[in-house]
């Protein structure tokens, strides 16, 4: 007899319920293989915080000075980088010194990769050194202090290369930016090129509708918390809570991405992500004098650029006194040290470009369109192109005219001019720029500026309050126990500490991933439940940067309300038409020193010889493309001049260039009419120098336009012709010879 009901073959029923079965098992495995990583996390956590010098440098190290020996002893130390084998160090290049943010976590990003700072430095050949810190502060020790150690670091740096061809390239990561920018500015002579990477040095700056970090200390009043939460912690200040901050700042990745994608990649995402971790979880403790000096003086006060901040023995932190070439490397991305706050101080402290060149001064910058914060020291990408870029063309950047410049970088391709002249696989230009195109980028209104400095007035109020009438009961109350218990609840650690133990639920984890390892069996890709569980992660990373967006709205809306009003800044003695963020003036002293030094260049315009119009007639024709390419510059360094003089060193060089690039500025038409009366005599000579200039010129581009009429000046004034010109008389390239 046979049956009318449908019945489901055992195919159909494989195809509902196998992918359900499929995604059961391997949720179930990837969800033990997680645990068993928060598992080696917290293990690696403790055993990172048992070392005495905890750092994540990929490299051997060899300690040369400890700061704790010093007459102000510091918990900072300074190391020798030791080449790993097959890289080839050259003791007579400059030398690069990393100086790693303390802020909040352990030293070491500078190295954490092979592609990083220190290796795409040592890969150029150049010496390598890293200044790193200890967890735990000296009692007593100051940012005076630690400015003190730095600077006998790179004299010590400075003793061991007495032969370099230049002093130390200096790389200042994050918070380390503005320390490394405010001794430069007191101890000039032991910088070479200095590098700022996302380091916050203007930090009311910002555009409305992004930036919101620069709020956080008028939403909380100032910095009375900050001298709060350093009293609690019997005098130190826990960096646990400067990661919390920029936790907060991504509260998506922080609570959800962060996590979800080690779990959605587990079987090859766990290394990467211990890695990150080892350096992420090394938090680490400041002084209360220290964070006071930083919270109180930079980011609430915003005195570096202002010229504001006064030394313990009272002399005063301009940065316009840094003699060596400043690199700003900065990112749209990074919402720590957005651009506004990295090169903003160049517009408080300069009124045109000028300026800048009045003072000698050359600033690169170069902005990135999309890394964030952390991806600028630890983004392979990052350190294999602009890092690398830096670290082959440090001289070319040491020799720039002073000025304002943007730093590009072109990938080499088959149609590529003279491509055998740049290294890598990037061309670097140093292009011209204007204070118009910082300003292009954004920042506040005058009436915003009000606002800062009337939260920056209410936070000393505040602060004075709380040292009269509350800090005397919380000294009291908190001691040194007590503020070694509350380190250890903090949350951060907590997460670590939670797996880190030898328990059995621990145990029970980790022989669980070892049975799971061996019957992995991980989901198809086109597995519909996969899917599902993809686009619920893209609804929950969507759920919490709509709240994030939303507190970042009302908190600049409560902002610019509380420290727009009237009363509040008229009472705290705001005036409304002031300008809280004037320019400082040159002063008396230094302006009796410029024009004494302009006289001396116009009197030594009809002085010199073969290189002085060498040099001369190419910054001349240079100028005029507003923009120096790398390829033209190895071109020089090729090139063997015909001057029978001793070679010029690189320090020599840089003193040349820049003489005569004044002599052109001060008075252009006097300097060039001076060259036929300095060049030599001898026509054969000045054919040869004139070819060595087309060379020079024609090694990155055609010369053509403004350039090409400037050429045939400069042909004039050298007295050759262009029937002249003969290939038997080009200077042949030696790849040893140096610019001179």
């Amino acid at each position: 007899m046979s049956s009318d009901k449908p019945t489901i073959s055992n195919d159909a029923l494989s195809g509902l319920f196998g992918p359900a079965l499929d995604y059961l098992v391997d949720a179930g495995q990837r969800s033990v293989l997680f645990l068993d990583v928060m598992r080696q996390r917290g293990i690696q956590y403790r055993e990172h915080l048992a070392e005495t010098a905890p750092h994540v440098l990929s490299y051997d190290v060899e300690l040369l000075v400890d700061g704790r020996t010093l007459p102000r002893p510091v918990n900072y130390a300074l190391v020798r980088v030791t080449p790993p084998r097959g890289v080839e160090i050259d003791e007579k290049r400059r030398p690069f010194v990393v100086v790693d943010p303390r802020a909040g976590h352990g030293p070491g990003i500078g190295g954490f990769k092979a592609d990083s700072e220190i290796g795409v430095a040592m890969k150029a050949g150049h010496p390598c050194y890293f200044i790193g810190f200890l967890p735990e502060p000296v009692p007593g020790q100051t940012i005076g202090d630690i400015a003190r150690a730095e600077a006998a670091f790179l004299e010590k740096v400075i003793d061991l290369h007495p032969e370099a061809d230049g002093k130390p390239c200096v790389i200042g990561n994050c918070q380390a930016g503005w320390a490394v920018m405010m001794l430069a500015s007191l101890r000039p002579n032991l910088f070479g090129p200095i590098i700022v990477a996302g380091s916050p040095l203007s930090y009311w700056a910002g555009v409305r509708g992004k930036n919101p970090m620069r709020y956080s200390g008028g939403l909380l009043g100032g910095s009375w918390l900050t001298a709060l939460t350093s009293d609690l912690g019997a005098g130190k200040f826990d960096g646990a809570w400067l990661v919390q901050n920029f936790e907060n700042m991504n509260p998506s990745n922080t609570l959800w991405s962060k996590q979800y994608n080690v779990y959605s990649n587990v079987d090859t995402e766990a290394p990467r992500y211990l890695e990150f971790e080892k350096w992420w979880g090394g938090h680490v403790n400041l002084n209360a004098e220290e964070i006071q000096f930083i919270v109180d003086e930079l980011f609430v006060g915003n005195n570096l650029a202002a010229g504001r901040i006064k030394t313990s023995d009272g002399a005063v932190v301009d940065l316009r006194n840094i003699s060596s070439p400043i690199v700003v490397f900065c990112s749209k991305g990074d919402n720590i040290t957005p651009p506004q706050q990295a090169l903003g101080w160049i517009l408080d402290l300069y009124k045109d470009v000028d300026e800048i060149r009045s003072y000698g001064q050359t600033i690169v910058y170069t902005v990135h369109e999309t890394v964030g914060h952390l991806g600028i020291f630890v983004s392979g990408g990052v350190a294999k192109k602009q890092y690398s870029e830096f670290s082959s063309n440090i001289d070319l950047i040491d020799v720039l005219p002073p000025g304002l410049y943007e730093a590009t970088f072109e990938a080499k391709a088959a149609d590529t001019t003279n491509p055998d002249l740049a290294t890598g696989q990037w061309i670097m230009r140093c292009e011209q720029r204007t204070l118009d195109d910082l300003r292009a980028i954004g920042g506040n209104s005058p009436e915003d500026e009000r606002r800062f400095a009337t939260a920056a007035r209410v936070s000393e109020i505040n602060l004075a309050a709380y040292r009269n009438l509350i800090q005397p009961w919380i000294k009291a109350f908190a001691t040194p126990p007590m503020a070694e218990w509350m380190r250890r609840l903090h949350p951060l650690r907590m997460q670590y500490e939670a797996f880190g133990g030898d328990n059995p639920t621990t145990k029970v984890i980790a022989e669980a991933a070892d049975n799971a390892r061996v019957h992995r069996k991980p989901v198809a890709a086109d597995n519909p439940f996969l899917a599902f569980q993809e686009a619920m992660s893209k609804n929950i990373v969507g759920a919490l940067d709509h709240w994030r967006d939303a507190q970042e709205a009302l908190s600049e809306t409560l902002f610019l309300t509380v420290y727009g009003s009237p009363a509040l800044q008229a009472a705290v003695g705001i005036d409304p038409q002031s300008a809280p963020s004037a320019k400082p003036e040159m002063t008396a002293d230094y302006r009796k020193r410029l024009d004494a030094r302009i006289a001396e260049l116009k009197s030594q315009i009809d002085s010199g010889g073969l290189r002085e119009c060498l040099i001369r007639a190419l910054l001349h024709v240079g100028m005029s493309r507003g923009m120096v390419d790398e390829r033209s510059v190895e071109a020089l360094r090729r090139l063997r001049m015909t001057d029978t003089g001793p070679r010029l060193t690189l320090a020599q060089f840089k003193t040349l260039v820049r003489e005569q690039f004044f002599m052109l500025l001060l008075d252009p038409e006097a300097s060039l009419a001076a060259i036929p009366r300095l060049l030599p005599q001898d026509t054969e000579v000045r054919r040869q120098g004139l070819e060595a200039i087309r060379d020079v010129l024609s090694a990155s581009a055609d010369v053509s336009g403004e350039a090409a009429s400037r050429l045939r000046r400069v042909t004039e004034l050298f007295g050759v012709t262009e029937e002249g010109r003969s290939e038997a008389t080009k200077t042949p390239f030696d790849p040893q010879a140096k610019a001179s």
